[in-house]
């Protein structure tokens, strides 16, 4: 199992690419199933999590060929016979579930294992089931599968209002009704970027949708979709991590390129009132951190609110600032695993209901810490580089999933980290 040896006090200078998006990719490659014939995505990071779901793809006999060289991904589904994703591959990633709304929509059935994914906090699928059954799908749960079927002509079309809003939900519904020949409109529908794109991909292979962006999308089934070549948006969440990290230390000078400022949504102000500013040229993001990091609290929403996957990484920069912040999730509220280890380097960090109450700014040392999500690894790597000492962050394996290259982009501005594999080793 691997960990990371970080010694802290690092500054960092130079540029980090941003790879694409890992959020938006996945829901392109569920999606392409429904085109005929070979669709090629571009933009694709090399991650755990991407390799994992062409093979969740591969089990339903579509040829997927993925180049991490260059970053792109061939998908033809002309030979799907099997329309089954199981438990073994399915428990690894939550957004295998995607693979509920492909199939219906390409075969008319599906049985999709219940889904795994981070350790933290409940995520039920209830609103992707009960969304599916009022737009006309039969469905059942057998020992931890899903069970799905509709009618030869497609959902028999109505609307659903997903409450609360869910990026998956939305996700899987349109997937399910794009092909068909009924409407189905769905209310208080997720705004994210990587619903925007989808129905951007989907329209370009033939889709008839309206409203992506707004919080009602309506999807018109079509007989048909074709084939495309589309480019894989760039990470929004990796973009503000990196954001974040250049932030924490006033002497860094820190450029992101391939970034989308424009998919920030309203982080960028919460970002500028810690005092740090940015300079935007197109896809160039320029930080300037500021001097003194002012505390500032902030809860969690949907987009284009604060985003509950820069939580972790938010609470980290906190613990440099002066004063008090607050930070809370009001999307998960189980996603405080951080805090211990943070305690650990030295931060002041309670944690109250579905809030972490930071008092800073703290002088962290280095000790061994452990992750047990992905954005909460990212945050103890983040805190570790500005710790005195050596630090070992322990099953990185979770940043593998989420973070292309992550040792080696932070290498590369100054950081000193380096993973270690230990075949026996006692966490």
């Amino acid at each position: 199992m691997d960990k990371f040896i970080i010694e802290g006090g690092s500054v960092l200078t130079g540029t980090i690419p941003i790879s694409g998006s890992k959020n938006a990719a996945l829901p392109l490659m569920a999606a392409s199933l429904l085109l005929d014939g070979t669709t090629k995505l571009t933009n694709i990071p090399d991650l755990v999590d991407i390799r994992t779901f062409c093979n969740v793809l591969r089990v339903t006999g579509a040829k997927v060929t993925y180049s991490a060289e260059e970053q792109s991904l061939l998908i033809d589904p002309e030979n799907i016979y099997y329309p089954e994703s199981p438990y073994d591959l399915v428990r690894k990633m939550r957004a295998s579930f995607y693979m509920l709304g492909a199939l219906l929509g390409r075969m008319g059935e599906a049985k999709v294992s219940l889904p795994g994914g981070c350790a933290w906090g409940p995520r039920p699928v209830d609103l992707h089931i009960e969304g599916l059954k009022a737009l006309g799908a039969s469905i059942e749960l057998d020992k931890g599968y899903v069970l799905a079927s509709r009618p030869a002509e497609g959902l028999k079309g109505g609307s659903f209002n997903l409450s609360p809003s869910s990026v998956g939900a939305t996700v899987n519904l349109i997937l399910a009704s794009v092909l068909g020949s009924n409407t189905c409109v769905i209310s208080n529908a997720a705004k994210e970027p990587d619903v925007v794109q989808l129905c951007y991909f989907l329209k370009q292979a033939g889709a008839d949708i309206q409203g992506e962006g707004s919080s009602q999308i309506t999807v018109k089934g079509v007989k048909q979709l074709n084939a495309v070549q589309f480019r894989n948006a760039s990470d929004r969440i990796e973009t503000g991590t990196f954001m974040i990290l250049a932030a924490m230390h006033p002497l860094n000078k820190i450029k992101l390129t391939n970034a989308d400022p424009e998919e920030l949504g309203h982080f960028l102000s919460w970002f500028h009132k810690t005092g740090a500013s940015t300079k935007i040229d197109k896809d160039i993001i320029e930080i300037i951190p500021p001097k003194i990091i002012n505390a500032v609290s902030v809860a969690t929403e949907v987009y284009p609110g604060f985003p509950t996957d820069l939580q972790a990484q938010w609470a980290t920069l906190m613990t440099l600032a002066n004063g008090e912040s607050v930070v809370t999730d009001s999307i998960y509220s189980d996603r405080f695993s951080y805090v211990p280890e943070l305690g650990r380097l030295g931060a002041s960090v309670k944690v109250k209901n579905n809030s972490a109450i930071i008092k800073g700014p703290n002088k962290m040392a280095g000790t061994s810490i452990m992750s047990t999500d992905l954005r909460a690894s990212v945050s103890l790597v983040m805190a570790a580089m500005f710790a005195t000492g050596i630090s070992q962050v322990l099953r990185v394996y979770h940043l593998d999933r989420g973070y292309e290259r992550l040792e080696d982009k932070l290498n590369g501005v100054g950081a000193s980290i380096r993973r270690v594999t230990e075949q026996h080793e006692s966490e």
